[in-house]
């Protein structure tokens, strides 16, 4: 078991050093130069979207809460859906259009009247609330490796973190999605095998999985958690909720949009990331519900172990590291692709568009963007060195500041020729307030912040659209 993770990282470190001999550039380093195929930017933007959150979060939410976290999953997916078969090649042609590498540049290009203002203001909630997402994925990993070789967790972080922050430091973007490639692999196996063979021994079990369920109690056989009338809505309409994030609110994975080479290669990427995800959430699904049933509702003290707990205990040791390897390049691919986006923000966008007005040198700027990943990944460490919270909790929340601060502004930027530049600053700076007050306020219990976030950032911007006389302010 030992040799197999070990020789995993090994191959994870190899590939993404040998992949960054081709970063020669900040283009590359960004976006690749816009050259790389199809199929692998959508098996990279999976395994980027998915994270610690799918394979060890969402897996214990399930294991912990039952059939009604599969709204979250039906929420997830619609999104994803959307995002790819609405968005992508969109993404693709605007980001052609204004010769744009990141987010904030395509805001600023398009909307040039608040140029720097937009740039600061979303480099800001890109890299405040990557650095949690960060963390979240390092301590993701540091509870997988705790899980197989009985390290302590804060040494299974460090190692993840080193991994990661080596190639992503040295290659960028290239390195990245060759990795994730790997990873993404990987992670569709472990959500294929695992239940698979869950339900092979369930079925050998005495007790069904409805009847496992409703003797664990907690209101698991329900789809709306045992509650009734508007306490059923507002769970089913929280879980479901993580659809607004995916509407181009993501620059992690609009990146992989706007790095597709023509809409022939987005229309590959679309019909791998869709059966992918339907694939993958269905996995999580029969992992949670069945665990249920082979182990009880209290086999782990932390739900979110209860994947590791699954593998370790049911396979043989050889086979149980290959599909923990799954679980942790879930956790490295998005560590890696958020490290990325932040990093380029500070380069291109602060450094690059504000202070040296566009015309910063080439090698100036892979230093920068190497230095700003190496940094904001060792920020997120000590993240996940000193928190506690729940990985699935971190992760939401960061998803409602991030994706629902931007997801209203690219939309109405996509298809509403008034919007203009006084919307975006509206957009992204209610974003980013609303959901800091919401969690700090703890009303993130009652309604989730992912979707309060998402309609106050789109109804004040197109309120502020309306009221500006002039559509190109």
């Amino acid at each position: 078991m030992t040799v197999i993770f070990i020789g995993y990282l090994a191959l994870t470190l190899g590939l993404g050093l040998w992949q960054s001999l081709k970063t020669k550039t900040q283009s590359d380093f960004v976006l690749g130069s816009s050259q790389l195929p199809g199929w692998m930017l959508a098996l990279s933007e999976r395994a980027t979207g998915e994270s610690a959150w799918l394979l060890l979060g969402l897996t214990g939410f399930v294991y912990a809460t039952g059939l009604s976290g599969i709204w979250t999953c039906v929420g997830c997916l619609l999104g994803i859906s959307t995002a790819w078969i609405v968005l992508a090649r969109k993404f693709r042609r605007e980001a052609s259009q204004y010769n744009a590498m990141t987010m904030p540049e395509y805001f600023s290009s398009k909307f040039k009247q608040k140029a720097n203002t937009i740039r600061i203001l979303s480099t800001v909630i890109i890299v405040f609330f990557f650095v949690f997402y960060v963390g979240a994925q390092f301590a993701g990993a540091g509870k997988t490796i705790f899980k197989t070789f009985g390290l302590d967790s804060s040494w299974g972080m460090i190692i993840a973190a080193a991994v990661i922050l080596v190639y992503a430091t040295a290659g960028g973007f290239i390195s990245v999605v060759a990795v994730d490639t790997l990873q993404s692999l990987l992670m569709i196996t472990t959500l294929i095998i695992t239940p698979i063979i869950m339900l092979v021994l369930v079925f050998q079990e005495p007790t069904t999985i409805g009847e496992a369920l409703r003797q664990a109690g907690g209101g698991r056989i329900s789809l709306t958690g045992g509650l009734t009338g508007f306490g059923a809505g507002l769970l089913i309409f929280n879980n479901i909720a993580w659809f607004f994030g995916y509407l181009g609110g993501q620059p992690q994975l609009n990146a992989r949009f706007m790095g597709m080479r023509d809409d022939r290669n987005v229309k590959i990427g679309r019909n791998i990331a869709v059966g992918w995800t339907a694939l993958a959430y269905t996995g999580v699904v029969v992992i949670g519900v069945s665990a249920v049933v082979l182990f009880g509702p209290n086999a782990v003290q932390d739900p979110e172990m209860i994947l590791p707990h699954v593998l370790t205990h049911l396979f043989p040791d050889w086979l149980a590291a290959v599909l923990l390897a799954g679980a942790v390049a879930a956790m490295i691919s998005t560590a890696q692709s958020m490290l990325l986006v932040a990093s380029s923000s500070i380069s291109q966008d602060v450094y690059n568009g504000i202070i040296k007005k566009g015309k910063a040198k080439d090698r100036t700027l892979l230093f920068i963007s190497r230095s700003a990943t190496l940094g904001i990944g060792l920020l997120g460490l000590t993240l996940a060195l000193t928190t506690s919270e729940l990985i699935y909790y971190i992760v939401s929340y960061a998803w409602a500041g991030i994706g629902c601060s931007f997801a209203p502004a690219v939309l109405l930027s996509f298809y509403w020729d008034r919007f203009g530049s006084k919307g975006v600053v509206t957009a992204l700076s209610t974003g980013l307030i609303t959901t800091i007050v919401w969690i700090v306020t703890g009303l993130d219990s009652d309604v989730t912040a992912r979707a309060v976030t998402f309609v106050a950032a789109m109804g004040l911007a197109v309120l502020v659209t309306l009221l500006t006389k002039n559509k190109k302010n």
